[in-house]
């Protein structure tokens, strides 16, 4: 999406960002250069669009999977602080990310080949149901040949038609997933969870393999089929900007888990990540300010 974020002075900074394009962001640069991170959506044919894809190539990740869609635009939204945190504002009922799921064909061969698959609650929330189902199968699929299926249910009620709905509806995206990163919050805000065991409980009722459950200061419990394990949080030397700390702290996590460190490792690298990108405006740092 087409980022609009403070400036001071009554100006705006336009940039470009979006919890699962956050996400992909940051693993790219914290994965060494032999490693790939590919992005898959749906561009519009503008200007915009085009110097979205300019970015994204930019930063080194890959774009031939991104469809364009004639007479769509990317969506847009505006932050808004206070306090270091965040509220947003959206304009992107016409987006053409909407209709990512649209071509199953396209759809199934991207999946493929990727070794690891990253999507969230928000890229179910934009879609149709009919384009649900086709991406809930294409990750069913994927799961059961054995890839990573990681999964952020990111949950914003604004993008759902009711209650119901899109509790059932991120219930499913989990049940495709074998790593599931959700935020406390979310979880006990909208499925009512009492605990993070619960959180945790729940997930691994999906049949999720791996439970990631961030908690803001209080950090992350991990449960990997073991007992379950805490990774205290890095404090922040300010907050200035909240936007991306989960898609942060994602996106350094899969970096390090991909390479074969251990969760509790990689969950406290990505704790350090976050930690980091909080201190700064806008959703994407400079890479050269991320730890090592």
């Amino acid at each position: 999406m087409v980022e609009l974020s403070q400036a001071g002075e009554g100006l705006l900074r336009r940039g470009f960002a979006g919890d699962t394009f956050n996400t992909a962001w940051y693993a790219r640069a914290c994965l060494p250069a032999e490693w790939s991170v590919d992005y898959f959506t749906a561009l519009g044919d503008d200007p915009m669009s085009s110097e979205m894809l300019t970015f994204m190539k930019e930063a080194g990740i890959g774009t031939e999977g991104v469809r364009r869609i004639p007479g769509k635009t990317p969506g847009l939204y505006l932050i808004t602080l206070k306090n270091g945190e965040r509220t947003f504002s959206y304009w992107r009922d016409t987006a053409a990310a909407r209709k990512l799921a649209d071509d199953a064909d396209h759809l199934r061969k991207c999946i493929e080949a990727a070794d690891i698959v990253y999507f969230s609650g928000i890229t179910l929330g934009i879609l149709t149901a009919e384009a649900n189902d086709t991406l809930l199968a294409e990750l069913r699929r994927a799961k059961a040949a054995g890839k990573r299926v990681a999964f952020d249910p990111n949950i914003r009620p604004r993008l759902w038609s009711d209650k119901d709905t899109m509790l059932k509806t991120i219930s499913d995206g989990a049940r495709a997933a074998t790593l599931v990163l959700p935020s406390f919050d979310d979880e006990t805000n909208h499925f009512g969870d009492a605990s993070v065991e619960e959180t945790v409980a729940r997930y691994h009722g999906l049949g999720v393999e791996g439970v990631v459950v961030k908690n803001g200061e209080h950090g992350a419990t991990l449960s990997f089929g073991a007992a379950a394990t805490h990774v205290p949080a890095v404090t922040a030397p300010q907050v200035v900007d909240t936007t991306s700390a989960g898609d942060s702290f994602n996106g350094g996590f899969l970096s390090r888990l991909v390479r074969g460190a251990r969760p509790e490792d990689a969950a406290a690298y990505g704790a350090a990540v976050a930690s980091v990108v909080i201190g700064h405006h806008g959703a994407l740092i400079s890479p050269a300010l991320l730890p090592g």
